[in-house]
C-alpha cells in the first residue's frame, strides 16, 4: 500500500487546498448577513457592521492568497466576537492552508464546542486530522457530518481518502462512487477514484503473477 499512502498525501496536498479554498469561498459568500448579527441598538448596528467589514477584508486576503493577513482579519472578528463559528471555521481553514495543523484543529474544535453538529467545522477537521496522519479521528468526524448529512458529497470523498491511507482501497472506492453519484462535479471525488481503481488493479495484477 505504500504508493497508494504516498500518491493519496500528495493529492489531499493538492486537490483538498484547491477543496478547502472553494469551501471556504462558499463560506465567505454566506459571510453572517444582516440578520446574524442585529441586535437592537445602536452599538449592535455599529459592530454589525465592523464584523461585515473585517469579513469582506479577509475574504479579499485570501483572494490574494495573503493568508496570514487574513488570520488578522479572523483574529480581529474573535476579539469583537468570540464565538462567531464562521470566524473560527474560516480560521481554521486558513491556518490549514498555512500548514499550521494543530492550530486550525484547535480552532475547528473551538466552532463545535459551540456547535457540535457544524457540518463545516466536522468536514474541515477531518481534512486537519488527515492531514496529520490521524486517519481513523478523521474518518470519525466524517461519519459525524455524514450522519447529520448522508448526502454529503465532499465527507464521502474526504472519508475515501483516509481510507485510502489506511489500505482500505475497495472501501474507498465506494465512498467515491457515492460521492460522485450525488455530485458527479466533485473534481476530488472523482481524481482520487481514478487513481485508486489504477492501483488496485496495479495490485492485483502483481498479485497474480507471485
Amino acid at each position: 500500500m505504500i504508493g497508494y499512502v504516498e500518491i493519496t498525501r500528495t493529492l489531499i496536498q493538492k486537490i483538498s487546498i484547491f477543496c478547502m479554498l472553494k469551501l471556504l469561498s462558499i463560506q465567505q459568500n454566506e459571510i453572517q448577513t444582516e440578520d446574524h448579527y442585529i441586535i437592537n441598538n445602536e452599538l449592535g448596528d455599529l459592530l454589525n457592521k465592523e464584523l461585515v467589514e473585517l469579513f469582506l477584508k479577509a475574504n479579499d486576503c485570501i483572494d490574494d492568497e495573503n493568508f496570514l493577513k487574513a488570520i488578522e482579519f479572523y483574529n480581529l472578528i474573535l476579539k469583537i466576537d468570540p464565538k462567531n463559528i464562521s470566524a473560527l471555521i474560516d480560521k481554521g481553514v486558513t491556518l490549514q492552508i498555512l500548514g499550521r495543523i494543530k492550530l486550525s484543529i484547535r480552532s475547528f474544535d473551538k466552532a463545535l464546542e459551540l456547535s457540535p453538529k457544524n457540518i463545516d467545522a466536522l468536514i474541515n477537521k477531518g481534512s486537519a486530522l488527515h492531514l496529520s496522519e490521524q486517519y481513523f479521528d478523521a474518518i470519525v468526524c466524517y461519519d459525524e457530518a455524514l450522519k447529520i448529512d448522508p448526502k454529503y458529497s465532499m465527507a464521502l470523498a474526504y472519508k475515501g481518502l483516509s481510507l485510502g491511507e489506511l489500505g482500505n482501497l475497495t472501501e474507498s472506492i465506494s465512498c467515491f462512487k457515492k460521492a460522485l453519484s450525488i455530485d458527479e462535479h466533485c473534481t476530488l471525488a472523482q481524481i482520487s477514484k481514478d487513481t485508486a481503481q489504477e492501483l488496485l488493479k496495479s495490485i492485483n495484477s502483481n498479485s497474480k503473477k507471485l
